[in-house]
């Protein structure tokens, strides 16, 4: 499986802005990248500059989300919804969003969901329950 590290995934994320920016070919999931980079122009910043990205840290107390993984979760659910796994998200996604009248407000809650699941599974040491996950997405889909 591949594990990309932090800064593979800053790198990755600032290429694809910088490719975007200047109209070159981007591979498939570049393209994914740079739909949701253009969701986010408040980040254009912290894309514009690799070596201060690499170097970075988003500490919580500045009150500020890190981009990056922002994005990485953006990408994550994207994926999850492409392959319908856990079994049943693409479709509460899908109707969350129809209920949010955005994808892109619809992945945001998501993402809520998403950390609470991997928070718990770190505080307990079990594996992420994906089960969970699905339910808390279809709570938020059917409220």
């Amino acid at each position: 499986m591949f594990q990309p590290s932090q800064e593979d995934v800053r790198r990755f994320f600032c290429a694809a802005a910088a490719k975007h920016h200047a109209g070159g070919v981007l591979t498939p999931m570049e393209a994914i990248a740079a739909r949701w980079i253009a969701q986010h122009p408040e980040y254009a910043g912290d894309l514009a500059d690799e070596a201060e990205a690499l170097a970075r840290v988003y500490a919580v107390e500045e009150g500020r989300t890190n981009p990056f993984l922002h994005l990485s979760m953006h990408l994550s659910i994207e994926e999850q919804c492409g392959i319908d796994q856990p079994t049943g998200i693409r479709q509460a996604v899908a109707l969350l969003a129809a209920r949010r009248n955005s994808l892109h407000e619809a992945h945001h809650e998501v993402m809520e969901c998403l950390g609470e699941m991997i928070w718990t599974s770190q505080r307990s040491g079990l594996p992420p329950d994906g089960l969970a996950y699905l339910e808390a997405v279809r709570q938020r889909a059917t409220r």
